[in-house]
């Protein structure tokens, strides 16, 4: 097996030229024969360099629109042979094949196209075949040859030959290998999900480029990465890293508030609201929704969908929070957020979030559907002899929507678009309904004209009754219970409103 391997022959084909110049001229210098195509090809020349067009190896020119450059033995018989083979050997000299020991290519941006909404014809064409096929050959024969697939990968090299006098290792052949296994296999990821779109394979595939290290995982002893692109979802104007916990929190917080168009402030805990407010402005909606539960508010999540202000500012300044998230702020209200490091202040930018959500579990992975879907009055449907009057319609369909992001089983309560309080994750429904009926309580608020929504159907009519008794006027739930006529009959006898809605908002 071959160790240190001089790089007498270069093949340099790639679409984004910058960065490049360094490590061309270095090769050049160095005595290292180049070979290139296209606008690579010109690139060199323009830097007064010696370069031969891979035309004059193969003998055959650039065809089909440039579909075929590369495709050729005399390309890949220079990357694919093995330098301790004999027969490899005897076979490249017979057909005067250059050993190729360097191949600097990366691959059509096909999903900058994709992204940037290109035409079929257009994403179609940003499908790399040499390309890839280069990276793929010299990534195979690593013993032999560097493959760099990445700009990313330029400087590394450069200092690598400028120590070794042109020499690579085969450590650092096979790392850059890897890392063009990668570089390929992502771009055929991406490939495939775009044309997995119609009728599509009961497969899973996923890959994400970007990642980042977290302090750790839910608990200390947990190591935690993310995977994905924070800083394309949020401008981070103060504070620490986030961490696994603050990620789950902010990726909950984001969920519930985009389903608020009205000024907003909701305040989060281990995922699960424990204030929420919407009224005429976002400062007033910050007050009703800490008045909810002021105990729960410490150290939790803040997120609204309005501008934060100064005079909002001073007053959100006096609790200890983790994180607070806003589409903008006034330049005063960061500087004071800043007078406290640690804190977490999140400006966030207009993103397009997937339609699908995963987890591992067992020996694989689960996908669903995100709950995109939430009934408002329109949606909802009377089963009861009184009817909901306009004002707990609307109030129903906000606890509809906070229901819809608690962790089941759960029974909010709401009055005047506020989150008055919940009973959340508990293993019955009726116990839900009492830590809900304890919390209001504790924190002073009546629940007389009240309304309430549950995340699922009633199997008994204890919850109605129990609802009923302490101060609620309106109750919705999805229905579906083979009892929901006991519910129905119950919320009759005691005088209140029910509606269904058909659509079940478990989450767990």
């Amino acid at each position: 097996m071959s160790q240190q391997i001089k790089i007498k022959n270069a093949l340099i084909s790639v679409y984004y030229k910058d960065g490049l110049e360094p490590l061309v001229r270095l090769l050049a210098k160095q005595g290292v024969q180049l070979f290139s195509t296209g606008g690579t090809e010109q690139f060199i020349k323009d830097l007064n360099l010696p370069v031969t067009a891979v035309e004059d190896l193969t003998g055959y020119p650039s065809i089909l629109g440039g579909r075929v450059k590369t495709l050729h033995p005399k390309v890949f018989g220079g990357i694919l042979n093995r330098r301790g083979l004999n027969e490899d050997k005897a076979q490249i000299a017979e057909y005067e094949i250059p050993e190729i020991d360097l191949v600097i290519v990366d691959l059509y941006p096909f999903q900058e196209t994709l992204k940037a909404g290109g035409t079929e014809e257009e994403i179609i064409e940003k499908i790399d075949i040499g390309g890839i096929s280069l990276i793929r050959a010299a990534a195979k024969n690593f013993n032999d040859v560097v493959i760099l697939a990445s700009k990313d990968d330029y400087a590394t090299l450069q200092n690598q030959l400028e120590e070794q006098n042109g020499e690579t290792s085969l450590e650092q052949r096979k790392a850059y290998a890897k890392k063009a296994f990668h570089t390929s296999s992502h771009y055929d990821t991406a490939i495939f999900n775009y044309f997995n779109t119609e009728e599509p394979l009961d497969v899973f595939k996923l890959s994400i480029n970007t990642s980042k290290t977290l302090r750790y995982g839910e608990n200390p002893h947990q190591q935690g990465v993310f995977f994905g692109d924070l800083d394309e979802m949020f401008t981070k104007l103060n504070g620490k890293e986030l961490s696994y916990n603050n990620l789950v929190d902010v990726d909950a917080a984001v969920s519930l508030i985009d389903e608020f168009d009205e000024p907003t402030f909701a305040i989060l805990k281990h995922t699960n609201a424990c204030g929420i407010a919407s009224r005429a402005t976002i400062a007033q909606a910050w007050d009703d929704a800490l008045a909810c539960d002021p105990v729960s508010a410490f150290g939790g999540v803040l997120i609204t969908n309005g501008e934060v202000d100064l005079a909002t500012a001073t007053e959100i300044n006096k609790l200890f929070f983790e994180v607070l998230i806003a589409p903008s702020y006034q330049p005063e209200a960061v500087e004071l957020f800043k007078t406290k490091k640690n804190r977490v202040i999140l400006q966030r930018n207009p993103v397009e979030l997937g339609k699908k959500q995963f987890k591992t579990l067992l020996n694989g992975v689960i996908e669903q559907d995100k709950d995109l879907i939430i009934e408002g009055p329109d949606q909802m449907t009377a089963v009861t002899e009184k009817l909901a009057t306009p004002a707990e319609l609307k109030d129903l369909f906000f606890a509809n929507k906070i229901v819809k992001h608690t962790k089941s089983n759960t029974i909010v309560f709401v009055k005047d678009n506020t989150l008055l309080a919940s009973g959340v994750g508990q293993t019955s429904r009726v116990d839900a309904l009492k830590q809900a009926i304890v919390k209001a309580n504790e924190f002073g608020f009546s629940l007389t004209g009240a309304v309430m929504a549950s995340d699922a159907f009633f199997p008994f009519p204890d919850c109605v009754e129990i609802a009923a008794e302490a101060g609620i006027t309106a109750v919705l739930q999805p229905g579906g219970s083979i009892k929901d006529a006991d519910s129905v009959n119950m919320a009759n006898e005691k005088g209140i409103a029910m509606v269904t809605t058909g659509i079940r908002h478990f989450k767990h």
